[in-house]
């Protein structure tokens, strides 16, 4: 089972956060914050990733500090999961409607970082939640993930279905990219050799 456990702590925030990509969906979030709780939630059940997250972060301040340093754990949680990467699909990507919402993510987990959005966010806020964290958690992710990252709004006009759309599409895409195809289970899908 390709599974990490990942703890960072600085003067902001505490995590301690597990991962197992092959799971079955089931998680255990707390961040502090309700509404990224949920997108965390629906990320793991989409993904079919176990994944438990606790998050003492500096809430009095705002989120800003929980959110990104959450996006660096889980990145690094998945590349420590994935180890060498042999027999992995590396590639995928997802059309996702949600409600009015359409949103296209594609990933390559090619060891090289690059994240670009093209999301039209109309709220400052879901919640207590600032909708630019967004991009923020996303960015962390990519980096610390050491992955491709394309996020594309196609269609949506309500703040929390073009949130949800991104984390349930980013989701399944990255359950695709993760999954083990047995023709190449023992090769790494690059002819440089090594992702």
């Amino acid at each position: 089972m390709r599974k990490s456990v990942i703890e960072r702590n600085t003067k902001e925030t505490k995590i301690n956060l597990t991962l197992n990509l092959d799971g079955k969906g089931e998680s255990k979030i707390d961040t502090g914050c309700g509404f990224f709780d949920h997108m965390l939630t629906l990320f793991a059940k989409h993904g079919r990733f176990d994944l438990d997250v606790k998050c003492d972060g500096d809430k009095e301040v705002d989120f800003h500090h929980s959110v990104e340093d959450v996006g660096i754990c889980l990145g690094k949680a998945f590349v420590q999961a994935l180890g060498e990467k042999k027999g992995i699909n590396r590639y995928g990507s997802t059309i996702l409607p949600m409600d009015e919402a359409l949103i296209l993510t594609a990933v390559d987990l090619s060891g090289r970082s690059f994240y670009v959005q093209d999301l039209n966010i109309p709220a400052s806020k879901v919640g207590d939640f600032d909708t630019e964290l967004v991009e923020e958690f996303l960015q962390a992710f990519t980096r610390n993930a050491e992955c491709n990252l394309h996020v594309k709004q196609i269609s949506g006009s309500n703040t929390h279905h073009i949130i949800e759309g991104t984390f349930k599409s980013l989701a399944r895409s990255l359950r695709l990219a993760v999954a083990i195809d047995p023709d190449f289970k023992d090769e790494v899908p690059s002819t440089k050799g090594v992702l």
